[in-house]
């Protein structure tokens, strides 16, 4: 079957795999849209330490179930439309004791530590398998990013008296964003971009802030009658922003982080103290979270077709994954169709 595979810094192509053999309890998938996501793209570009090459990429599935196999429930059955959970967990770890799976210590997630779902077909265990029988395979394939927005959402226990401030609009971001306004709250928007910062608004902030353009404590302080945000989810990675989200949150408030800043980041740590800071990591997401996104789906108001830059075919995936390295900024989500 056809594949896409990086195989080294900036080399990527179609190759053929032998078909894959389905088990007991597992799923055969018929792939039909896979999305690049940044891992993806650090990975062509040689940046990704967790990846071994050559190494088969994509975790964000849209598919149709082809075959199952023994012992797999009779929910799940050939021809629906589904997604996948792309994370593993050990069962073993202080993470998975204590049900936060996402968080697993052994953690191997498609196309990262292990070949992914740039692929015609693939067999997974069927607990892994999310179905989205409301939703087209296309949209399917943006459900995994935005999960990971969500799950940050929860990891800060926004309520609908909070203020938060998201900094960073690409597809982790807008989850924030989308689900932040699903629960009531009011959120202000924060990026470089102004076409990002416009679908943030069209997806749910009340407020938007340009980073790069304006007086960014003047205007959360306006924003905010002068305490801040309450909440401030960083979905960006960089020492700026790192430092940003301590800075400007609220007394008492709570920051969340999902991005991996490259270096290290220096603080002013009496501000954790001064503030009463509750500091929170955010990683992957849980089943909740991608019912959650597909419930968001359901309700027809996502703008699907902004969020997708490119669609091509595997013998152009090579070529897209160039055109974002050299436009960074300007893409959410490239998918590949098969």
């Amino acid at each position: 079957m056809k594949a896409i595979q990086i195989s080294a810094e900036r080399q990527m192509g179609v190759v053929e795999l032998p078909e894959t053999e389905l088990k007991s309890g597992e799923v055969l998938l018929r792939l039909e849209y896979v999305g690049f996501c940044g891992s993806d793209l650090n990975t062509w570009l040689g940046r990704n330490p967790m990846v071994k090459m050559p190494v088969v990429p994509g975790h964000e599935v849209g598919a149709v179930i082809e075959k199952v196999g023994a012992g797999v429930p009779e929910s799940l059955k050939p021809g629906m439309v589904v997604t996948v959970n792309p994370y593993t967990n050990c069962g073993k770890c202080a993470s998975c004791r204590n049900g936060r799976v996402n968080a697993c210590e052994h953690n191997e997630t498609l196309g990262v530590q292990r070949w992914g779902a740039m692929r015609e077909r693939i067999a997974l265990p069927w607990e892994k398998i999310i179905p989205a029988e409301g939703l087209d395979p296309r949209t399917c394939a943006l459900i995994e990013p935005m999960s990971v927005g969500f799950h940050a959402v929860s990891r800060a226990q926004v309520t609908d008296t909070d203020v938060v401030l998201v900094i960073g609009c690409g597809m982790v971001g807008l989850g924030a964003v989308v689900r932040s306004a699903l629960r009531g709250a009011t959120v202000i928007a924060a990026d470089i971009d102004d076409e990002k910062l416009a679908l943030a608004r069209e997806m749910g902030a009340a407020h938007t802030l340009n980073t790069r353009q304006e007086d960014v404590h003047a205007r959360l302080l306006e924003m905010t009658s002068g305490f801040g945000p309450d909440v401030v989810v960083e979905a960006v990675g960089s020492v700026p922003t790192y430092q940003m989200a301590v800075d400007e949150v609220a007394f008492t408030g709570r920051v969340v982080c999902i991005g991996y800043a490259k270096s290290e980041v220096s603080f002013q740590t009496k501000l954790f103290v001064q503030k009463e800071l509750d500091i929170r990591g955010s990683r992957n997401a849980l089943p909740a979270d991608f019912r959650a996104v597909i419930r968001y789906m359901e309700r027809g108001t996502c703008p699907v077709e902004k969020l997708i830059s490119k669609v091509v075919k595997p013998e152009e995936a090579a070529a897209a994954m160039l055109w974002w390295s050299e436009h960074p900024g300007k893409v959410f989500r490239i998918l590949v169709e098969f």
